[in-house]
């Protein structure tokens, strides 16, 4: 997905570029008024262009940032229900110990894997995990209402929330609609530049296109979870995991 956006947007900014050099070959010469204006215009949407892709960016990297610490939470809820397990019956005890070590190993395949098949089989095993569990500790909390047992229960809730929170975190994408903003800014910016510029060397047309191409190759990056370079690694799941069991 990002070296597609990279690769498009490289092509039609180029395109753009040189789509304006055409007019303004089959165009009088300008004069040196209206080149004066065409440079205020150029330089304002140029402007415009860099502030929509640093609103933009800055969006993608406050998500990469919430996705990290879900990640984070995550593994705080699943470590710190693991201990209050102990508050429960052993035979249940011993029980979500060993269901939370499989639900910690899912989690970090959730991070891991890219493949969309093994991704829904991932997401119906946790799914069935996070039902054993809860049925677990609800069984255990409907005949023993204690405080200590009421605490296992909280805990338990806590690891399902931080999950919802970790899937609700990686579907929250930068909007189509700034996309198509700034896809048709940086177009007409590149169309301007080479209206402008039409009696240079062609060399310069490649400058702009990529210089923008790879202003949205980072955007698309770090706004995608698995197809992207810039991943969230789960290190604390990891660290999680090898503690557990070692255990």
């Amino acid at each position: 997905m990002p070296l597609l956006v990279f690769a498009v947007s490289l092509v039609l900014l180029w395109l753009s570029v040189q789509g304006g050099a055409f007019i303004a070959r089959r165009t009088r010469p300008l004069t040196e008024d209206e080149r004066k204006d065409l440079d205020l215009v150029i330089s304002s949407s140029l402007t415009m262009l860099a502030l929509i892709i640093g609103f933009t960016f800055s969006m993608a990297v406050s998500r990469y940032d919430q996705r990290k610490n879900y990640e984070e939470e995550e593994a705080n809820a699943i470590g710190t229900e693991y201990v209050r397990a102990e508050l429960l019956p052993e035979d249940e005890a011993a029980k979500i110990k060993q269901l939370l070590k499989e639900y910690t190993d899912q989690r970090l395949l959730f991070y891991t894997v890219r493949d969309r098949q093994r991704l829904d089989a991932i997401n119906t095993k946790t799914t069935r995990l996070q039902n054993e569990m809860w049925t677990t500790v609800q069984g255990v909390g409907k005949t023993q209402q204690t405080p200590t047992v009421a605490l296992a229960v909280a805990g338990m809730n806590d690891v399902l929330n931080r999950q919802g929170y970790t899937q609700a975190a990686w579907l929250n994408r930068i909007p189509t609609g700034a996309w198509a903003l700034m896809a048709a800014l940086a177009i007409c910016c590149s169309g301007l530049i080479g209206y402008g510029t039409h009696q240079r060397g062609a060399r310069l047309y490649v400058i702009m296109p990529f210089l923008v191409s790879i202003s949205f190759f980072m955007i698309a990056d770090i706004d995608s979870p698995r197809r992207g370079v810039i991943r969230v690694a789960p290190q604390n799941l990891e660290s999680l995991a090898q503690s557990l069991h070692g255990q």
